[in-house]
């Protein structure tokens, strides 16, 4: 009883130590790359094998001496090179861990090595012909079971004599398979939980790359607005987007609706990434086509509002501001349909336009929009934002709000439209103090000449 117990105690904290050490080179994915159909493949299986190899000297070295057979979990490593590298990387840690038992001598020397090099390569084949096996828990019992039994098979056949081998099998059979089985469970779950982070990683990198691609994309949609384009002395145009995430669903636009009519638009898509991304890039297109091809404002809404309705399978909505502006004669026609109201400046005064917003697009078909009409001045300004302005918080989730806001155009009078962003962009990130925001922000800015 008293051997029974040191046995135990022997083989259960070698396989602790065991268990514990492939955790740690399973999270550096040394073990998920064996698989790779790359030119280091064969790199990885003989390193495989050699990890397999000093984990079963391990066992071997802190292994339980019984009538001159040595107990261990030596087997565990033979099991584990098989399993991640094939029968190649099991039959060089089995050959590593069996040579190394040979030279400890004893009874049962040479019936282990024959017994450790075969489990090594018959756990191989298994994981190159059915490795999903080896991580099913019921599957990797059963296998490991097997495995230890075959060992112990294998003494029984090959020691003498047969009543020294079977009195040595009856004494060591339940502690050995029991806890092997367990040490090759508990070791397929290790492995199967590394591959699947690897490959998480893989595919969280994968999605990082495309979405990068994306917010590149998503930009490229933007007008680039610089001395070439729209390249009209009457105004001075500049604009700013940033996505809470690598791609958003604000937007805005500039383009002609005519030799001297220029369009102003900005718009907000409810939710946030790839599907609020997608929804805006129909939305931009689908409104500059309407407005561009409808001589009047309330109709080119209208009928956008209702191609938006018919393809909105996702039940996303749009915020919008957009404005035609004659550059001859200053005069601005505009609708706004649930959006923020822009700050206009005139006379180096700043305030809200409180014109009656209209019903967001894409909510509901055959909603007519009310057009407003506004005249500018020499030096008038136009600011259009999202509510990632108004609404970007602080540690202590204080809105920035539009009192904020309006302390931005004190002196905007004298400023021009890129100073004015920068001004406004300036002040949130003063406030908001780094603290993390979950909207886009997007601002578009014209002075009138």
């Amino acid at each position: 009883m008293e051997n029974m117990n040191e046995m135990f105690s022997k083989m259960v904290g070698t396989l602790a130590i065991i268990l514990l050490i492939a955790a740690f080179i399973g999270n550096r994915e040394i073990v998920t790359k064996w698989s790779d159909k790359t030119k280091s493949r064969w790199k990885y299986i003989l390193l495989a094998g050699a990890i397999g190899g000093i984990f079963g000297i391990y066992g071997n070295v802190s292994g339980f001496e019984l009538n001159g057979a040595v107990i261990s979990v030596r087997d565990m490593g033979p099991m584990l090179a098989g399993c991640i590298a094939g029968p190649i990387g099991g039959l060089i840690a089995g050959l590593m861990a069996g040579l190394h038992r040979l030279l400890l001598g004893g009874i049962t020397a040479y019936a282990c090595v024959v017994a450790t090099c075969c489990i090594g390569l018959i756990c191989g084949l298994i994981s190159m012909l059915k490795r999903e096996l080896l991580f099913k828990p019921l599957w990797a019992l059963l296998i490991s079971v097997a495995m230890e039994a075959f060992h112990l098979g294998v003494v029984l056949l090959m020691v003498k004599p047969f009543d020294t081998a079977f009195d040595i099998v009856k004494q060591i059979a339940l502690p050995f398979i029991a806890i092997n089985a367990l040490g090759f469970v508990l070791m397929t779950s290790i492995i199967n939980h590394s591959e699947k982070q690897h490959n998480l990683n893989l595919e969280r990198n994968r999605l990082k790359s495309e979405l990068e691609v994306a917010n590149v994309i998503q930009h490229s949609l933007l007008p680039k607005i610089t001395a070439d384009y729209p390249g009209r002395s009457e105004v001075d145009i500049s604009a700013f987007m940033e996505a809470a995430k690598e791609v958003g669903g604000d937007f805005y636009d500039v383009f002609f609706v005519g030799k001297d009519k220029l369009a102003f638009v900005i718009g907000d898509v409810s939710g946030k990434g790839v599907p609020a991304a997608l929804f805006m890039a129909n939305s931009k297109i689908t409104l500059q086509n309407c407005i561009r091809d409808i001589p009047k404002l309330s109709e080119a809404i209208a009928t956008a509002n209702n191609a938006l309705c018919a393809g909105n399978e996702a039940d996303m909505f749009i915020t919008l501001w957009v404005g035609v502006l004659d550059l001859t004669s200053g005069e601005m026609n505009f609708i706004s349909a649930g959006h923020n109201p822009p700050v206009i400046v005139k006379n180096a005064h700043a305030a809200y336009l409180t014109e009656k917003s209209g019903l967001v697009l894409a909510g509901m078909e055959g909603v007519p929009y009310k057009e407003h009409t506004l005249t500018l001045q020499k030096g008038d300004m136009l600011y259009l934002y999202t509510d990632g302005v108004t609404e970007a918080d602080n540690a202590a989730k204080e809105l920035y709000g539009e009192e904020r806001l309006l302390t931005c155009f004190d002196n905007a009078a004298e400023m021009s439209a890129a100073q004015v962003i920068q001004e406004v962009k300036q002040s949130v990130d003063t406030f908001v103090n780094g603290n993390t925001q979950f909207d886009d922000m997007t601002m578009l800015c014209f002075k009138y000449r």
